[in-house]
């Protein structure tokens, strides 16, 4: 099963107020898919592991350029302080990326 992270947004995702992701990358994935939510993917030292979260199901995946986020959007990503631009800007900052990058937005379900 495909490891997902949810580093940057941990405290969203436990409450479960994050019901939609926005990635670098996952062109490959599809409504129906089941990943693995974990704390971290990346940067684990030599013998650790990956703290599970819990189960995830696809509903609706699509590519589209980041700064198109909605103001619905921004609370589904579990930011419902923050504008449109505001997450625009927190998100590329954090992955390093243009404000317009294409980006998968992935919207999820909780198993």
């Amino acid at each position: 099963m495909r490891h997902i992270s949810f580093s940057a947004t941990l405290p969203q995702f436990r409450a479960r107020t994050k019901t939609v992701t926005r990635r670098l990358g996952w062109k490959c994935l599809k409504a129906g898919d089941v990943l693995m939510a974990v704390e971290q993917t990346m940067g684990i030292p030599k013998g650790g592991h990956q703290e599970p979260l819990g189960k995830i199901e696809v509903v609706s995946v699509r590519r589209e350029p980041l700064n198109d986020i909605t103001p619905d959007d921004v609370p589904l990503e579990g930011f419902p302080w923050l504008t449109p631009l505001a997450f625009v800007k927190f998100f590329a900052s954090n992955f390093r990326c243009a404000e317009n990058a294409t980006v998968t937005r992935i919207e999820f379900k909780y198993l």
